[in-house]
């Protein structure tokens, strides 16, 4: 490529409303019959998580990115779902805002791009990877069920460990290739969160253990 177009790609200015464009325009619902009601915030889903939801009785009901704290739990959830989604975490500021005023009050379970901007609005920082996860064969470990797991991922960015050395939170899940966080739960609040996809679309099958474990928070257990 000549020096000229590679300057000019270089000159480009980053895009930073990737979830904006993939997010719903409107509110909808899945899952009418649903025994926990489940409010989804979309910053990118994909549909096959949706239908795994479903799947463990909850009625959803799908929020776009920006919509206030004040809205989704106007529904009375019993439960918060914080969507994968592209981009830079850092860029989702009014996203962040609002996931502060929903912490505590039920409880939370984010994926990818929900686990980055819960960790943000908990005071962890985040950073771009050298070499981002892309795949259906990532491996991670699973402190909490004792147990190695092959994974889906898509992702550039990563929740800084220094950053949350003095935080209430807790590393629950390791990328075995790299080391680097793939899961964590919060000690203050009832809230969990995993960096990669658990819906298996495409990928390996063997974690809906993690959508169980967000019906028993549901519960109360």
């Amino acid at each position: 490529m000549p020096d000229d177009q590679v300057q000019k790609l270089l000159a480009t200015p980053e895009v930073h409303d990737q979830v904006a464009k993939v997010t719903t325009p409107e509110v909808y619902t899945m899952g009418s019959n649903g025994k926990y009601h489940v409010a989804v915030m979309d910053y990118g889903i994909k549909r096959n998580i949706l239908r795994a939801l479903v799947k463990e009785d909850c009625k959803l009901t799908v929020f776009p990115a920006e919509t206030s704290a004040k809205d989704v739990l106007a529904v009375k959830p019993d439960g918060i779902f914080l969507s994968n989604g592209p981009g830079d975490p850092m860029d989702l500021q009014i996203e962040i805002e609002n996931i502060k005023k929903m912490i505590g009050k039920c409880p939370i379970f984010g994926i990818c791009m929900g686990h980055q901007v819960m960790g943000i609005a908990n005071g962890a920082k985040t950073f771009k990877m050298l070499f981002g996860h892309r795949g259906i064969n990532q491996p991670v470990r699973d402190y909490v069920e004792n147990l190695i797991t092959i994974t889906s991922q898509n992702h550039g960015f990563a929740i800084d460990e220094e950053s949350i050395k003095d935080l209430p939170i807790e590393v629950t899940n390791r990328a075995l290739n790299d080391g680097t966080i793939e899961g964590v739960r919060y000690l203050k609040h009832p809230t969990f969160t995993v960096q990669y996809h658990p819906e298996a679309s495409p990928g390996p099958s063997g974690h809906t253990y993690l959508f169980k474990r967000f019906i028993k928070m549901m519960e109360g257990k």
